[in-house]
Protein backbone atom coordinates (compact mmCIF):
# COMPACT_ATOMS: atom_id res chain seq x y z
CA UNK A 1 0.00 0.00 0.00
CA UNK A 2 1.52 3.06 -1.29
CA UNK A 3 2.38 6.16 1.16
CA UNK A 4 -0.83 8.63 1.31
CA UNK A 5 0.38 12.11 -0.08
CA UNK A 6 -0.92 14.93 1.95
CA UNK A 7 -1.24 18.04 -0.96
CA UNK A 8 -1.67 21.81 0.02
CA UNK A 9 -1.84 25.03 -1.97
CA UNK A 10 0.02 28.28 -1.27
CA UNK A 11 -1.78 31.50 -1.83
CA UNK A 12 0.12 34.55 -1.32
CA UNK A 13 3.37 32.86 -2.14
CA UNK A 14 6.11 35.14 -1.80
CA UNK A 15 9.45 34.25 -2.19
CA UNK A 16 8.69 30.44 -0.37
CA UNK A 17 8.84 30.64 2.78
CA UNK A 18 5.26 29.03 3.98
CA UNK A 19 6.13 26.15 1.13
CA UNK A 20 9.66 26.06 2.85
CA UNK A 21 7.93 25.04 6.08
CA UNK A 22 5.21 22.90 4.53
CA UNK A 23 7.82 20.66 2.41
CA UNK A 24 9.52 20.35 5.48
CA UNK A 25 6.41 18.94 7.63
CA UNK A 26 5.69 16.12 4.65
CA UNK A 27 3.39 18.42 2.58
CA UNK A 28 3.97 18.72 -1.34
CA UNK A 29 2.39 21.92 -2.24
CA UNK A 30 1.00 21.54 -5.82
CA UNK A 31 -0.08 24.95 -6.83
CA UNK A 32 0.86 28.69 -5.64
CA UNK A 33 -0.04 32.36 -6.37
CA UNK A 34 2.02 35.04 -6.01
CA UNK A 35 1.99 37.85 -7.92
CA UNK A 36 5.51 39.68 -7.44
CA UNK A 37 7.59 38.74 -10.56
CA UNK A 38 10.80 39.03 -8.69
CA UNK A 39 9.26 36.98 -5.54
CA UNK A 40 7.61 34.33 -8.18
CA UNK A 41 11.86 34.24 -9.57
CA UNK A 42 12.76 33.15 -5.86
CA UNK A 43 10.12 30.65 -5.52
CA UNK A 44 10.76 28.70 -8.60
CA UNK A 45 14.20 28.24 -7.99
CA UNK A 46 13.91 26.72 -5.05
CA UNK A 47 10.37 25.24 -5.32
CA UNK A 48 10.64 24.22 -8.91
CA UNK A 49 7.79 21.17 -9.05
CA UNK A 50 5.08 23.34 -7.78
CA UNK A 51 2.85 25.33 -10.48
CA UNK A 52 2.73 29.30 -9.72
CA UNK A 53 0.06 31.13 -10.90
CA UNK A 54 1.77 34.44 -11.43
CA UNK A 55 -0.86 36.88 -11.51
CA UNK A 56 -3.37 39.32 -9.33
CA UNK A 57 -5.17 36.42 -7.29
CA UNK A 58 -8.90 38.57 -8.08
CA UNK A 59 -8.44 37.87 -11.43
CA UNK A 60 -8.10 34.17 -10.66
CA UNK A 61 -10.44 31.46 -10.97
CA UNK A 62 -10.24 28.96 -7.93
CA UNK A 63 -11.65 26.26 -10.70
CA UNK A 64 -8.09 26.66 -12.75
CA UNK A 65 -6.02 25.07 -9.64
CA UNK A 66 -8.75 22.17 -8.52
CA UNK A 67 -7.49 20.62 -11.81
CA UNK A 68 -4.10 20.26 -9.95
CA UNK A 69 -5.80 17.93 -7.25
CA UNK A 70 -6.84 15.23 -10.26
CA UNK A 71 -9.88 14.43 -7.76
CA UNK A 72 -8.96 14.61 -4.61
CA UNK A 73 -9.43 16.33 -1.72
CA UNK A 74 -7.69 19.02 -1.09
CA UNK A 75 -5.64 18.50 2.27
CA UNK A 76 -4.96 22.58 2.91
CA UNK A 77 -5.20 25.79 1.80
CA UNK A 78 -2.29 28.28 3.65
CA UNK A 79 -1.72 31.65 2.59
CA UNK A 80 -0.95 34.82 4.17
CA UNK A 81 -3.02 37.84 2.53
CA UNK A 82 -0.89 40.94 2.41
CA UNK A 83 -2.18 43.29 4.95
CA UNK A 84 0.12 45.86 5.42
CA UNK A 85 -2.08 48.01 6.46
CA UNK A 86 -2.79 46.43 9.25
CA UNK A 87 1.17 46.29 10.38
CA UNK A 88 2.12 48.57 13.83
CA UNK A 89 4.07 51.11 11.74
CA UNK A 90 0.89 51.70 9.55
CA UNK A 91 -1.87 51.46 12.63
CA UNK A 92 -0.09 55.01 13.51
CA UNK A 93 -2.18 56.12 10.33
CA UNK A 94 -5.16 54.43 11.19
CA UNK A 95 -7.29 56.35 8.15
CA UNK A 96 -4.30 55.59 5.82
CA UNK A 97 -4.50 51.96 7.41
CA UNK A 98 -8.11 51.01 6.77
CA UNK A 99 -7.97 52.49 3.21
CA UNK A 100 -4.89 50.45 2.22
CA UNK A 101 -6.34 48.00 -0.66
CA UNK A 102 -4.32 44.98 0.56
CA UNK A 103 -6.71 45.18 3.19
CA UNK A 104 -9.59 43.54 1.01
CA UNK A 105 -7.19 40.28 0.02
CA UNK A 106 -8.91 38.53 3.15
CA UNK A 107 -12.06 38.08 0.77
CA UNK A 108 -9.98 36.84 -1.78
CA UNK A 109 -8.45 34.09 0.62
CA UNK A 110 -12.21 32.81 1.56
CA UNK A 111 -13.18 32.99 -1.60
CA UNK A 112 -10.81 30.39 -2.61
CA UNK A 113 -11.38 28.29 0.79
CA UNK A 114 -15.47 28.64 -0.13
CA UNK A 115 -14.79 27.27 -3.96
CA UNK A 116 -12.52 24.58 -3.24
CA UNK A 117 -13.09 23.45 0.38
CA UNK A 118 -9.97 22.08 1.61
CA UNK A 119 -10.30 19.48 4.61
CA UNK A 120 -8.02 22.33 6.57
CA UNK A 121 -6.82 25.80 6.82
CA UNK A 122 -4.06 27.82 7.78
CA UNK A 123 -3.64 31.77 7.20
CA UNK A 124 -0.74 33.66 9.19
CA UNK A 125 -0.84 37.90 9.59
CA UNK A 126 -0.29 40.80 11.18
CA UNK A 127 -1.73 40.93 15.15
CA UNK A 128 -3.70 43.95 13.89
CA UNK A 129 -5.99 42.54 11.38
CA UNK A 130 -7.18 40.39 14.62
CA UNK A 131 -10.13 43.23 14.78
CA UNK A 132 -10.50 44.01 11.57
CA UNK A 133 -14.17 43.63 10.55
CA UNK A 134 -13.23 41.68 7.33
CA UNK A 135 -11.47 39.24 9.58
CA UNK A 136 -14.65 38.66 11.96
CA UNK A 137 -16.54 38.27 8.93
CA UNK A 138 -14.56 35.49 7.54
CA UNK A 139 -14.46 33.58 10.98
CA UNK A 140 -18.52 34.02 10.95
CA UNK A 141 -18.25 32.92 7.38
CA UNK A 142 -16.13 29.70 8.22
CA UNK A 143 -18.14 28.58 11.05
CA UNK A 144 -21.43 28.89 8.63
CA UNK A 145 -19.83 26.59 5.67
CA UNK A 146 -18.68 23.85 9.21
CA UNK A 147 -15.78 24.87 9.92
CA UNK A 148 -13.97 24.43 13.44
CA UNK A 149 -10.89 26.92 13.70
CA UNK A 150 -8.87 28.38 16.50
CA UNK A 151 -7.47 31.75 16.05
CA UNK A 152 -4.96 33.77 18.15
CA UNK A 153 -2.04 36.06 18.50
CA UNK A 154 1.57 34.38 18.95
CA UNK A 155 5.00 35.12 19.07
CA UNK A 156 7.06 32.96 16.92
CA UNK A 157 10.20 33.05 19.03
CA UNK A 158 8.29 30.31 21.39
CA UNK A 159 8.19 28.00 17.69
CA UNK A 160 11.96 27.91 17.34
CA UNK A 161 12.60 31.25 15.60
CA UNK A 162 15.62 32.96 16.65
CA UNK A 163 13.39 36.54 16.46
CA UNK A 164 10.50 38.61 18.43
CA UNK A 165 8.08 38.16 16.00
CA UNK A 166 4.25 38.18 16.74
CA UNK A 167 1.87 37.13 14.29
CA UNK A 168 -1.48 36.49 14.18
CA UNK A 169 -2.38 32.60 13.28
CA UNK A 170 -5.95 30.91 11.69
CA UNK A 171 -6.27 27.57 11.67
CA UNK A 172 -9.21 25.44 10.73
CA UNK A 173 -10.78 22.39 9.89
CA UNK A 174 -14.20 20.55 8.08
CA UNK A 175 -12.82 16.83 9.70
CA UNK A 176 -13.33 17.94 13.19
CA UNK A 177 -11.86 19.84 16.61
CA UNK A 178 -8.25 21.54 15.77
CA UNK A 179 -5.81 24.12 17.61
CA UNK A 180 -3.40 25.82 16.79
CA UNK A 181 0.26 24.13 17.63
CA UNK A 182 1.68 24.23 20.63
CA UNK A 183 4.70 26.28 22.00
CA UNK A 184 8.06 24.32 22.10
CA UNK A 185 9.76 26.96 24.27
CA UNK A 186 13.17 26.01 23.03
CA UNK A 187 15.06 29.41 22.89
CA UNK A 188 16.97 29.49 19.41
CA UNK A 189 19.53 32.50 20.13
CA UNK A 190 21.32 34.90 17.23
CA UNK A 191 24.52 32.74 18.33
CA UNK A 192 22.98 29.42 17.48
CA UNK A 193 21.61 31.17 14.31
CA UNK A 194 24.61 33.12 12.30
CA UNK A 195 27.23 32.92 15.26
CA UNK A 196 29.67 30.28 13.11
CA UNK A 197 29.31 32.53 9.58
CA UNK A 198 32.07 32.87 7.31
CA UNK A 199 33.15 36.33 6.82
CA UNK A 200 31.75 38.67 4.76
CA UNK A 201 34.87 39.32 2.76
CA UNK A 202 35.81 35.47 2.69
CA UNK A 203 32.25 33.72 2.12
CA UNK A 204 31.52 32.27 -1.46
CA UNK A 205 27.79 32.94 -0.90
CA UNK A 206 26.35 35.82 -2.94
CA UNK A 207 23.93 36.98 -0.76
CA UNK A 208 26.38 36.70 2.40
CA UNK A 209 28.13 39.54 0.63
CA UNK A 210 25.56 41.80 0.51
CA UNK A 211 25.50 44.49 3.07
CA UNK A 212 24.66 47.93 3.59
CA UNK A 213 27.05 50.27 2.50
CA UNK A 214 27.63 53.17 4.67
CA UNK A 215 29.57 56.91 4.62
CA UNK A 216 32.73 57.33 6.66
CA UNK A 217 30.75 59.49 8.86
CA UNK A 218 28.25 56.82 10.08
CA UNK A 219 30.76 54.14 10.05
CA UNK A 220 32.71 55.95 12.87
CA UNK A 221 29.14 56.71 14.80
CA UNK A 222 28.87 52.07 14.03
CA UNK A 223 32.44 51.44 15.31
CA UNK A 224 31.76 53.38 18.58
CA UNK A 225 28.17 51.27 19.24
CA UNK A 226 28.98 48.79 22.43
CA UNK A 227 29.40 45.11 21.09
CA UNK A 228 26.39 42.70 21.63
CA UNK A 229 23.42 44.39 21.93
CA UNK A 230 24.54 48.38 22.01
CA UNK A 231 22.58 51.23 20.89
CA UNK A 232 22.77 54.23 19.63
CA UNK A 233 21.72 55.59 23.03
CA UNK A 234 25.17 54.47 24.45
CA UNK A 235 26.90 56.80 22.25
CA UNK A 236 29.16 59.49 23.24
CA UNK A 237 27.16 63.30 22.35
CA UNK A 238 30.04 63.54 19.81
CA UNK A 239 28.82 60.65 17.79
CA UNK A 240 25.38 60.98 18.34
CA UNK A 241 23.79 62.36 14.67
CA UNK A 242 22.05 65.23 14.45
CA UNK A 243 18.37 63.61 13.46
CA UNK A 244 18.80 61.89 16.73
CA UNK A 245 19.68 64.49 19.55
CA UNK A 246 16.02 66.02 19.53
CA UNK A 247 13.95 64.18 21.37
CA UNK A 248 11.22 61.48 20.80
CA UNK A 249 13.32 61.08 17.25
CA UNK A 250 12.00 57.45 17.31
CA UNK A 251 12.59 54.34 17.75
CA UNK A 252 15.77 53.85 20.18
CA UNK A 253 16.23 50.04 18.18
CA UNK A 254 17.86 52.60 15.05
CA UNK A 255 21.43 51.49 14.90
CA UNK A 256 21.14 49.09 17.59
CA UNK A 257 23.34 46.09 17.83
CA UNK A 258 21.83 42.58 18.03
CA UNK A 259 23.02 40.36 20.90
CA UNK A 260 24.82 36.80 20.63
CA UNK A 261 22.24 35.15 23.22
CA UNK A 262 19.06 36.61 22.56
CA UNK A 263 16.76 36.58 20.07
CA UNK A 264 17.01 39.00 17.47
CA UNK A 265 14.26 41.68 16.85
CA UNK A 266 12.02 41.46 14.36
CA UNK A 267 13.20 40.66 10.91
CA UNK A 268 11.61 43.12 8.65
CA UNK A 269 12.29 44.19 5.42
CA UNK A 270 14.62 47.19 6.51
CA UNK A 271 16.34 44.17 7.52
CA UNK A 272 19.77 45.11 5.76
CA UNK A 273 19.55 48.54 6.75
CA UNK A 274 20.03 49.45 10.57
CA UNK A 275 18.24 53.22 10.03
CA UNK A 276 15.30 51.26 9.67
CA UNK A 277 15.95 48.59 13.28
CA UNK A 278 18.65 46.97 15.58
CA UNK A 279 19.90 45.06 12.53
CA UNK A 280 23.70 45.83 13.12
CA UNK A 281 25.73 42.72 13.36
CA UNK A 282 26.54 41.77 17.42
CA UNK A 283 30.28 41.91 17.24
CA UNK A 284 31.86 42.90 13.51
CA UNK A 285 31.00 46.55 12.56
CA UNK A 286 28.52 46.05 9.61
CA UNK A 287 24.82 45.53 9.15
CA UNK A 288 23.64 41.46 8.88
CA UNK A 289 24.58 40.18 5.51
CA UNK A 290 20.81 39.02 3.31
CA UNK A 291 21.94 35.14 4.26
CA UNK A 292 22.09 36.43 7.71
CA UNK A 293 18.80 37.57 8.06
CA UNK A 294 17.54 34.79 5.67
CA UNK A 295 18.69 32.63 8.71
CA UNK A 296 16.66 34.86 11.33
CA UNK A 297 13.81 34.04 9.62
CA UNK A 298 14.66 30.19 9.29
CA UNK A 299 14.89 29.68 5.69
CA UNK A 300 17.82 27.03 5.13
CA UNK A 301 21.23 28.20 4.09
CA UNK A 302 21.15 27.15 0.49
CA UNK A 303 18.14 28.94 0.20
CA UNK A 304 18.69 31.15 -3.41
CA UNK A 305 17.25 34.12 -4.38
CA UNK A 306 18.17 35.06 -8.03
CA UNK A 307 21.45 36.74 -9.09
CA UNK A 308 19.70 40.15 -10.67
CA UNK A 309 17.22 40.94 -7.81
CA UNK A 310 18.29 44.14 -5.71
CA UNK A 311 19.76 44.10 -2.51
CA UNK A 312 16.23 46.36 -1.24
CA UNK A 313 14.25 43.22 -3.25
CA UNK A 314 15.86 40.67 -1.62
CA UNK A 315 15.72 42.61 1.71
CA UNK A 316 11.62 43.23 1.57
CA UNK A 317 11.56 39.73 -0.07
CA UNK A 318 13.08 38.46 3.43
CA UNK A 319 11.17 40.33 5.77
CA UNK A 320 8.27 39.39 4.46
CA UNK A 321 8.43 35.87 4.35
CA UNK A 322 6.70 33.63 6.72
CA UNK A 323 9.05 31.78 9.37
CA UNK A 324 9.79 28.62 7.63
CA UNK A 325 10.27 27.00 10.73
CA UNK A 326 7.01 28.59 12.18
CA UNK A 327 5.40 27.35 9.17
CA UNK A 328 6.84 23.98 9.69
CA UNK A 329 5.80 23.80 13.48
CA UNK A 330 2.13 24.74 12.82
CA UNK A 331 1.68 22.17 9.12
CA UNK A 332 2.97 19.10 11.10
CA UNK A 333 0.52 19.85 13.70
CA UNK A 334 -1.83 19.93 10.98
CA UNK A 335 -0.62 16.87 9.70
CA UNK A 336 -1.36 14.41 12.70
CA UNK A 337 -4.38 16.07 12.57
CA UNK A 338 -5.26 14.94 9.10
CA UNK A 339 -3.79 11.66 9.82
CA UNK A 340 -6.01 11.02 12.98
CA UNK A 341 -9.16 12.11 11.54
CA UNK A 342 -8.93 11.12 7.49
CA UNK A 343 -5.66 9.59 7.01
Amino acid sequence: MSEMVFNAIDLFAGCGGLSEGLRQAGFRTIAACEIDPVAVATYRINHPDVHVFEEDIRRIDPSSIREFLKGEPLHLLAGCPPCQGFSSLRRLNKKRSVRDGRNSLVDEYYRFIDELRPLTIMMENVPGLQNYFKFQDMLKKLKGIGYRFDTAVVNVANYGVPQRRKRLILVGSLLNEISIAPRINIKKTVAMCIGSMESVEETLDPLHKIVAKHTEKIMEMIRQIPKNGGSRTDLPKRYILECHKRENVGFNDVYGRLKWDDYSSTITGGCLNPSKGRFLHPSEDRSISAREAALLQTFPKGYKFPKDATKTKISLMIGNALPPEFCRLQAKNILEHLVVNHG
